[in-house]
C-alpha cells in the first residue's frame, strides 16, 4: 500500500474520532437550552425505535426551554416515556400538542462533574488517535519490510502522520475548551 494511501486512512479514522467527539459534545446539557440535548433519544414509535428528531419538530423559543411538537400528536406519551427513560435529567411536561422540556441551571458541583466528564471523553478520543498512529506506523514498517516503500518514505510517512495526530488532538483540546468554558460559565 503506498503510503500516501496509509495517510489518507489515517487521516479518515482521526476525524472520524474528532466527529464522534463532537457529536458527543453537543449532547451534554450545560443549563442552556438546545436542540442537539434530544438528538440522542429514540422513542418506541408502534414497536419500531425511532430517532426523536425523525418524528418530531424540536426548537428552542427561549434559553431554558426545548418545545418538542410531533408531527403524530398521538405520540406524546411514548416521547414523554423516551425522554423519561434516558439520562437526560430533565422532566418533560406535555398537554395535547407539545412536549416541553425546561432547562435547570446547572449547579457548581454538576458543572464540576459534566466538566470532568467531557475530560474523560476527551481524552478517550486521544486514546483513539494514537492507536491510528500506531496502525499507520505498523503498517509503514510491513511496507518497508516487505520492500514495498523505501525507508526514507517510511521515516517521511511516520513524520507526517505525527503532524496528523498534532493536528487532531490539538482540534480535540480545543472543542473541549469550548465545552468546558460554556458549561463553567452559563
Amino acid at each position: 500500500m503506498p503510503v500516501d494511501d496509509i495517510l489518507f486512512d489515517a487521516e479518515d479514522r482521526m476525524e472520524k474520532a474528532a466527529e464522534v467527539l463532537a457529536r458527543e459534545l453537543r449532547t451534554i446539557r450545560t443549563g442552556r437550552a438546545s436542540a442537539s440535548l434530544v438528538d440522542h433519544i429514540r422513542v418506541d414509535y408502534y414497536g419500531t425505535q425511532t430517532p426523536l428528531k425523525d418524528m418530531a419538530q424540536v426548537g428552542t423559543p427561549d434559553p431554558k426551554l426545548i418545545v418538542i411538537k410531533p408531527f403524530d400528536p398521538s405520540c406524546i406519551k411514548d416521547i414523554v416515556k423516551a425522554i423519561q427513560a434516558s439520562d437526560l435529567g430533565i422532566t418533560p411536561s406535555a398537554d395535547s400538542k407539545l412536549v416541553r422540556l425546561s432547562v435547570p441551571p446547572l449547579s457548581g458541583e454538576r458543572r464540576e462533574q459534566i466538566s470532568h466528564h467531557v475530560k474523560n471523553l476527551a481524552e478517550e478520543t486521544k486514546v483513539a488517535l494514537r492507536n491510528v498512529r500506531r496502525d499507520a506506523n505498523k503498517q509503514l514498517e510491513t511496507e518497508q519490510k516487505d520492500s514495498v516503500i523505501t525507508e526514507d518514505a517510511a521515516f517521511k510517512g511516520k513524520d507526517e502522520i505525527l503532524e496528523l495526530i498534532h493536528k487532531y488532538e490539538k482540534l480535540v483540546d480545543d472543542h473541549v475548551a469550548k465545552k468546558v468554558e460554556e458549561i463553567m460559565t452559563v
